[in-house]
């Protein structure tokens, strides 16, 4: 078990299941890669090990990303936001962040997209 700096644990804001989201992002091309859940314990995990590591709501247990797929992410920063209430976890992914075996896990379902200015 990893402890995270106080410091740190006094800045989060969490949801009422004590966690907070973790918005995934390729460093070097600021590609939006998926959506994780972190708390206090994976947080800690992430910093201690640089591998991103996160709660998993369904299964109600933590998980290093590609610990079974293989596909790795690297961390390379952690930023909160503004309101404190959302992580910015800038990665070098390794293969496909997505569970379906997308690049990202915003590849598949475009929902709306505006039409070309000018």
């Amino acid at each position: 078990m990893s402890e995270l700096d106080p410091a740190v644990a006094a800045r989060l804001k969490r949801t009422a299941e004590g966690l907070v989201p973790a918005v995934v992002q390729q460093f070097d091309t600021l590609e939006v890669l998926m959506l994780g859940w972190m708390d206090e314990e994976s947080l800690a995990r992430t910093m201690a090990t640089g591998r991103a590591t996160y709660w998993s709501r369904s299964r109600r247990e933590y998980w290093v990303k590609g610990e079974t797929s293989g596909h790795r992410q690297w961390v390379r920063e952690i930023r909160l936001d503004c309101d404190k209430d959302t992580l910015l976890v800038k990665v070098d992914q390794e293969g496909a962040a997505c569970h379906t075996g997308d690049r990202t896990c915003f590849d598949a379902d475009l929902v709306w997209e505006a039409e070309p200015r000018g």
